[in-house]
């Protein structure tokens, strides 16, 4: 089994950014406790008000079962909603 990488780039006002830096430990705790296959994330903060968040999953398996979850727990739904728009979302393979 190879680790799955989900890299998703979003844009987030600058009046929201103080939510979404509140409500990423929550997310964090989330994912933790309700998606299997979660391994780590890491949040880039990017130029222009946009940001990318790394998220390794033990297998693409595990990632696809995740996004069909949605924000379906309040930590993930308030990180969600601090989010003004989506610029990209890929999945790639970790190498060694």
């Amino acid at each position: 089994m190879t680790t799955s990488v989900e890299l998703t780039r979003f844009r987030v006002a600058p009046e929201k950014v103080e939510a979404l830096l509140a409500a990423r430990p929550a997310m964090i705790a989330d994912f933790e406790a309700d998606r299997e296959g979660f391994l780590a994330a890491r949040l880039v903060r990017l130029p222009g008000d946009e940001w990318l968040d790394i998220v390794e999953w033990r297998s693409s398996e595990d990632y696809a079962v995740s996004s069909r979850k949605g924000p379906n727990r309040p930590g993930i739904k308030a990180f969600f909603d601090a989010i003004d728009s989506l610029v990209t979302a890929e999945e790639g393979v970790l190498s060694a």
